[in-house]
């Protein structure tokens, strides 16, 4: 049974709750589930080791520690494959991508910045009543920082969350999520023995009880709260955290758009369209949802994404030639199914999918609505499972106004014979990332994030360290000159 991570110590929970495989439905462990007093000694442990300790002064030891977990990561990466796999759902094709290769990469990314990066900038001199006086900045630490992630890329969530925060100079306090707890228990377990991070400075909890979450982002000891997950989740904790004044930072839903120009090459489209739908089994906020088609070839364009949709595998994720793996669990995947439905009966034309599999582990057909009004609440809604709609439009500013006709802004692609054109349209749309062309953003060191609904701020990149960072103004008196 794996074990939290509070000041130091790895510890049991006096209670637990099953952690269940989702390709099987069957009990792969028990997770600790803390209580609302778990989570209140965490608190006080990050809040002791930042504010007693050298950790939030000391770059060089962090940049240090960075470098072991890092090493801890890579030394230990095939038992965290086979665990993902288990624990998350994930395919093994996905697991050398964003469920953890490329995550373990964000915190290389950390250690490797953190040594050159500015933590003071000089503004000159000013008189101030015939005495010169120098002026600077000093960039410090923020303080305790409350982790909240969600389900679906545990291993991505937690470390662009704890490798910019670390480097930063903050404690934190991370919370798994309920669904997939244990991949996110055994990177505390490295953290706890593998590295020189003292105690306090790293804590993890898992739990199913919702008080646990409310704790971290009302307490006045934390100082900071980020968390990725729902758009409705995201403005309760806004809201709890208002209380205290507290610095948040959500990374939450979205609806993007897959733009079709009328002069685009369409091999690149119905690729992204099929293949991003099902990437683990559409649970992925950042998943372009809404594929916006040009009118008159959208019957054409709509069989032939529904015949790539239909050569997708999927099954037992340990199989290397499966691509698509189950949703999380039975409540998932009875939402995905209830949003088609209601879909249907609104008028959309189900072309393909529309079930779940019949078997063990809770796989969902891929799915294509067409005919979908902009409107509708399959448009608006982020499903979190393997349904494209697609949508009709009628030229290059109609398709930017269905793009902008949602609350979420998260990411995006377009697609157009003329890059120009393409890039026209990209900086239109009101979204945090967008693909041109099939231009591929992800990476450690570029900023994710979105505008509206999508979330405040931005993960990764030097953007996602300044997250975690509060800006002091100083000022001095230069001292005269020697006789």
């Amino acid at each position: 049974m794996k074990r939290m991570l509070i000041d130091g110590k790895l510890v049991a929970a006096d209670r637990t709750y099953p952690s269940v495989n989702p390709a099987t439905g069957e009990v792969l462990d028990q997770a600790p589930d803390a209580t609302v007093a778990d989570a209140q000694a965490a608190i006080a442990a990050a809040r002791r080791a930042f504010d007693t300790t050298s950790w939030s002064t000391d770059a060089a030891f962090r940049a240090r520690c960075l470098d072991q977990l890092h090493h801890a990561l890579t030394e230990h990466k095939e038992e965290l494959r086979e665990l993902t796999i288990d624990d998350v759902g994930a395919s093994r094709m996905i697991t050398y991508g964003a469920q953890l290769d490329e995550p373990v990469e964000i915190v290389r990314y950390y250690a490797d910045l953190l040594p050159g990066y500015p933590l003071t900038e000089d503004l000159g001199l000013t008189d101030f009543h015939g005495q010169q006086h120098r002026r600077w900045v000093e960039k410090e630490a923020a303080g305790v920082v409350a982790a909240i992630i969600g389900y679906n890329y545990p291993t991505q969530l937690a470390l662009a969350k704890l490798a910019p925060a670390l480097a930063a100079g903050c404690t934190v306090v991370l919370k798994a999520a309920p669904d997939t707890p244990l991949i996110t228990l055994a990177l505390a377990e490295l953290i706890a023995t593998e590295t020189d991070i003292p105690p306090g400075v790293v804590n993890v909890l898992s739990s199913s009880d919702v008080a646990v979450g409310e704790a971290l982002t009302t307490s006045p000891d934390v100082d900071v709260v980020t968390f990725t997950g729902s758009t409705a989740t995201g403005r309760r904790i806004m809201a709890a955290a208002s209380a205290t004044i507290k610095r948040v930072f959500l990374e939450l839903g979205g609806k993007s758009a897959l733009v079709v120009l009328d002069d685009a090459d369409l091999a690149g489209p119905l690729m992204v369209a099929a293949f991003a739908t099902c990437s683990h089994a559409g649970q992925g906020c950042a998943i372009p949802t809404r594929m916006l088609v040009p009118r008159a070839q959208h019957d054409a364009i709509a069989a032939q994404v529904a015949g790539a949709l239909q050569q997708v595998t999927y099954g037992d994720p340990r199989d290397p030639g499966n691509y698509m793996s189950p949703l999380v669990s039975e409540r998932q995947r009875d939402k995905v199914d209830g949003l088609v439905k209601r879909a249907v009966a609104a008028g959309a034309t189900l072309v393909t999918g529309g079930g779940k599999v019949d078997g063990p582990g809770f796989f969902y057909l891929p799915t294509l609505l067409t005919n979908v009004d902009p409107d509708s609440e399959i448009a608006q809604e982020e499903v979190f499972g393997p349904v494209l709609v697609i949508i009709a439009h009628d030229g290059d500013d109609d398709a930017v106004r269905i793009a902008n006709n949602s609350i979420y802004g998260l990411s995006g692609a377009v697609f157009s014979g003329s890059e120009e054109r393409a890039l026209a349209v990209a900086r239109r749309i009101r979204t945090g990332t967008v693909g041109v062309n099939g231009g591929a953003w992800f990476g450690a060191d570029v900023p994710f994030g979105g505008y509206k609904q999508s979330g405040v701020g931005r993960e990764m990149g030097k953007a996602g360290l300044e997250e975690f960072l509060e800006i002091k103004s100083l000022a001095a008196p230069v001292a005269s000159a020697p006789a």
